[in-house]
């Protein structure tokens, strides 16, 4: 039986990166901690949250080539370290473009989603060849999944840059109206539909696992009926981590 007095290390969550993302990881750091035994409050581990909304857009920040959102990122790693956590953990893809600059100013280590992401598909899918990355423009741009995957010797597929279908890609995510963004835990009927597009084209580009490297695209995949290609969420990963690190950092 677990116990709360298993758990070694302190996890701080930097959430708010897109208004559901930290509601999303925790739902799945109490599936994932249930799966391996928990049974009562005391079971689950402690953690500290901060919701920071307020941090700039991070695909905004890289488009524009600002440094507008670091500055965020590092003052929230910063309150999150002195309130006792032991480690860090961003729940945004994009935000993970800014690693090396947050990571230099803080005494805590940030779990990078992005690497640990692409050694578990490296090690669970070992025939794997081709990955789709369905991502924001800040995520593709900057090559974050490409660079770690092509690593793993993996093959790496997404919808170009400025193509008509990563800028509808774009809308689903942050369109006001009708937008992931917008509708918060609600996918509207205009952002499904584009979605679906997107992988019925990875479909003719033979690709064999898609990644939903955005929480809202990962809202969206949960939601519908039937996705043609297996898919993962880098947040499952790094739930799963976190769990490893908290209670048994010694293996990690």
């Amino acid at each position: 039986m677990l116990l709360i007095n298993q758990q070694k290390l302190m996890p701080g969550i930097l959430g708010g990166l897109g208004a559901l993302s930290h509601v999303e990881f925790e739902r799945k750091l109490i599936e994932q901690h249930s799966q391996r035994g928990a049974c009562t409050d005391q079971d689950y581990p402690v953690w500290i949250l901060i919701n920071a909304a307020n941090i700039p857009d991070r695909t905004d920040s890289i488009l524009n080539q600002t440094t507008d959102c670091i500055a965020g990122l590092i003052h929230y790693g910063k309150l999150l370290e002195s309130a006792g956590a032991d480690f860090l953990v961003v729940v945004c893809n994009t935000a993970h473009a800014f690693y090396p600059e947050v990571q230099a100013q803080l005494n805590i280590p940030w779990l990078n989603l992005i690497d640990m992401t692409a050694e578990f598909i490296a090690h669970k899918y070992p025939t794997l060849r081709n990955v789709g990355i369905l991502a924001t423009d800040g995520t593709i741009q900057t090559g974050l999944y490409e660079k770690s995957l092509q690593k793993m010797g993996l093959n790496v597929i997404y919808h170009p840059l400025h193509s008509p279908l990563q800028k509808q890609i774009m809308e689903a995510i942050y369109h006001p109206q009708w937008g992931i963004k917008s509708t918060g835990n609600s996918v509207s009927l205009e952002a499904m539909a584009i979605l679906e597009s997107a992988i019925t084209e990875f479909e003719a580009e033979e690709v064999e696992l898609i990644i939903a490297g955005c929480t809202e695209l990962a809202i969206a995949f949960n939601k519908m009926n039937k996705v043609l290609i297996p898919w993962i969420d880098p947040l499952d990963v790094l739930a799963q981590i976190t769990l490893d690190r908290a209670f048994f950092p010694q293996s990690c």
